[in-house]
């Protein structure tokens, strides 16, 4: 069973950046697609970032590119996300989540088989 943890959130004002980490227990995710969610409150969630371990390929929001970025310490096994400029609508709750083979922007939520229990960011004006 892999495990993921993430930290990093927390309240700044527009502009500022944030970076987020997502800690996974199970070294094996080496070889997996892992990414980054986020759901504002009455909204569904959506697609941030997301990461192929293998050859490390990236793929990013429209929102976003840009102002973030996402990367891996394969030694830590460990995700980030550095949230650079950060606006208002960037409020809501982080997600990370992990899945075999390769992550991209179609694939769907139900395409991932691990998740995190989420971060809070919250962006003031």
């Amino acid at each position: 069973q892999v495990q993921l943890v993430e930290s990093g959130g927390g309240l700044v004002q527009a502009g500022d950046s944030l970076s987020l980490s997502c800690a996974a227990s199970e070294r094996g995710f080496r070889r997996s697609g892992m990414g980054w969610f986020r759901q504002a409150p009455g909204k569904e969630r959506e697609f941030v970032a997301a990461l192929s371990w293998v050859d490390g390929t990236r793929h990013y929001a429209a929102s976003v590119k840009g102002r973030f970025t996402i990367s891996r310490d394969y030694a830590k096994n460990t995700l980030y996300l550095q949230m650079n400029g950060l606006k208002p609508e960037d409020t809501a709750v982080y997600f990370c989540a992990a899945k075999s083979g390769f992550a991209s922007p179609d694939t769907p939520l139900s395409g991932y088989d691990y998740w995190g229990q989420g971060t809070q960011v919250t962006v003031s004006s």
